[in-house]
């Protein structure tokens, strides 16, 4: 066997330890490069994929092919701020936040009401809507607000907040995993009522041939915000500042005029960070939203 000379070895193994060296700083370049790319652990870089409803009008819907309503609207343009563009999918609302978490979707849009026991499951931005509860019931019923639903068939969506309300008064509730179903119940006449979204709810009833009525409204407890997976705060507070950005430039006002058409704001509720003044938008008649 031949041996290499002791200076010949020093060299060969200085220039392994250059390699070395070399292949670990290129290894961590990639890394950099790939996080200066996708700063907000995106599944897609540049592309924010939103779990959204199809059946939710006017804050969630699918019309023409097209995901929209004002949640969806209002996430587009943040987004745009922040430089993402939006890729919107459909899904049920009680797997939307697991399914968040879980990293199937980057965002929940869906009028998801703030609440601590959903804290537990997502991290949330800043608050960019408020909410009523609606209570449906169909034509010819006495019913005429939530104190008269004791013993009463109610129907919920399941996992929403209408869904907590009726839980928490011992409603006893029905649960279905989508409006649809929801509304259906009232029109078969197999529920006594549905404690709605408000303006789902309102929506509802204009549209069912006179088949269902609202019955009465109050304020949701909490505002609604998107969604995010636990612990990605670069992407929550990129959609913050996206948010602000929207409602200084009149986007915010604009499209809460174009789906709550004179919708009263009430006076202790600022959208964003709070920060921001709101520019006043155009006028109609009263309305009210709706919260999931």
């Amino acid at each position: 066997m031949r041996f290499l000379p002791a200076l010949t070895r020093v060299a060969a193994l200085g220039a392994a330890a250059v390699l070395a060296a070399t292949g670990l700083t290129a290894c961590g370049d990639d890394a950099s490069t790939s996080k200066a790319d996708n700063p907000y652990d995106l599944l897609q870089a540049g592309v924010l994929r939103a779990g959204t409803l199809t059946d939710a009008p006017p804050n969630v819907y699918l019309k023409d092919g097209k995901f929209t309503g004002f949640d969806n609207d209002l996430l587009t343009a943040v987004a745009a701020k922040v430089g993402l563009k939006v890729e919107f999918v459909g899904t049920d609302f009680s797997a939307l936040l697991s399914q968040v978490n879980n990293h199937k979707f980057d965002v929940g849009s869906s009028s998801i009401t703030i609440t601590e026991a959903r804290k537990k499951t997502v991290d949330f931005g800043n608050g960019y809507d408020f909410g009523y509860f609606g209570l449906d019931v169909p034509a010819g019923s006495s019913i005429t607000s939530f104190d008269q639903l004791s013993g009463k068939r109610v129907v919920v969506v399941q996992g929403t907040v209408q869904d907590d309300y009726a839980t928490r008064e011992n409603l006893n509730p029905v649960r279905v995993p989508d409006y649809n179903g929801a509304i259906n119940q009232l029109k078969a006449g197999t529920a006594d009522a549905w404690i709605a979204p408000a303006e789902i709810g309102d929506k509802s009833a204009a549209d069912s041939g006179g088949k269902v009525r609202v019955a009465a409204k109050q304020l949701s407890p909490a505002p609604t915000a998107y969604a995010v997976a636990k612990g990605n705060d670069a992407l929550r507070e990129a959609l913050n500042k996206g948010l602000d950005e929207v409602i200084k430039d009149g986007t915010w006002s604009r499209l809460q005029a174009q789906y709550y058409p004179g919708r009263p704001i009430p006076a202790d509720f600022k959208p964003g960070s709070g920060t921001v003044a709101v520019p006043a938008g155009p006028s109609a008649a009263p309305s009210a939203s709706a919260s999931s």
